[in-house]
């Protein structure tokens, strides 16, 4: 399959990696050039612009960091919409505002060309592995068209609804990773203010109605206080701040989520977004008294 592919950060970068590896003919562009030389190595070919990165592709992926960027590389000077082919179809994997999403979708049909949004969950090891969790809003049509390209990504393939339904069910994911991650850090804060066996302590929580992927995989972090990245604080708390306006919109509070944000705010201010989401733990460490917020 002909496929393009913008946006090679550290989620894109493997994605786009694995299906170069499964034998499709990527074409790829990045903002910043250098990141798509171990693409070209590994047999992509580089786009000087997302248009021609999209030319002659039957499908073309989006996977950037925010709504801004998606409609700059989209309908931007040399962007998608100027180069994506009749009947074509645009799968944008970033996580971005459902409404927007809506009015995405509906300039490029007036071009003659499909969309889905496809945001993704399961952090840089899922994007690795190929085990991303893959939540789709549009048409069942258009997603068993991309449905090849997407199992090379993903273990799980959900179609939630109609366009904009993918990036309310990323909402839901981020609140539920908020509320999840600080419950955890509390729950070790706690475990390490009384001296007890921490490390043998999670091992019981995981096999109990405790244990989550957050647990497993993040609750050393918290321990070691160290955040190596899987999912920038930066960019969870954008998503956040899509969820918490989603609440407001259709009325539901997410005081959770809203904690968090603020936490996330603050982290970010002092020079901590481009760690790990895990990372929140930090506020809890301070606050509990086990780390000075100034070193």
């Amino acid at each position: 399959m002909r496929v393009g592919f913008i946006g090679l950060g550290t989620m894109g970068a493997a994605m786009a990696r694995r299906l170069v590896d499964a034998g499709h003919e990527v074409a790829v562009h990045n903002r910043t050039r250098e990141r798509e030389a171990p693409l070209t190595a590994a047999g992509a070919r580089a786009a000087a612009h997302p248009a021609a990165a999209a030319r002659g592709a039957s499908i073309v992926v989006v996977m950037v960091s925010d709504t801004p960027n998606v409609e700059q590389v989209v309908f931007g000077s040399d962007g998608v919409a100027e180069g994506i082919e009749d009947g074509a179809l645009l799968v944008d994997m970033s996580t971005i505002a459902p409404e927007a999403t809506r009015g995405f979708a509906e300039r490029v049909a007036a071009r003659g060309a499909r969309w889905l949004d496809a945001p993704v969950s399961g952090g840089s090891e899922g994007a690795k592995n190929g085990t991303l969790s893959i939540m789709v809003g549009g048409e069942a049509d258009d997603l068993e068209r991309a449905r090849p390209l997407l199992e090379v990504l993903g273990s799980t393939i959900t179609h939630v609804g109609p366009t904009g339904s993918g990036q309310l069910a990323k909402a839901m994911n981020q609140v539920v990773i908020a509320g999840t991650y600080a419950a955890v850090a509390e729950g070790i804060v706690l475990g390490l203010k009384a001296g007890i066996d921490v490390d043998a302590a999670l091992r019981a929580l995981a096999g109990g109605a405790a244990g989550s992927w957050g647990l497993i995989h993040r609750g050393p972090n918290v321990v070691r206080n160290d955040y190596p990245l899987g999912f920038r604080v930066r960019l969870h708390r954008k998503d956040l701040g899509i969820a918490l306006d989603a609440g407001r919109s259709l009325g539901v509070p997410l005081p959770v989520a809203a904690l968090v944000e603020q936490w996330e705010t603050g982290l970010i201010a002092r020079g901590h977004g481009d760690e790990d989401v895990s990372a929140i733990a930090r506020v809890v460490r301070e606050q509990a008294g086990l780390d000075d917020p100034e070193a």
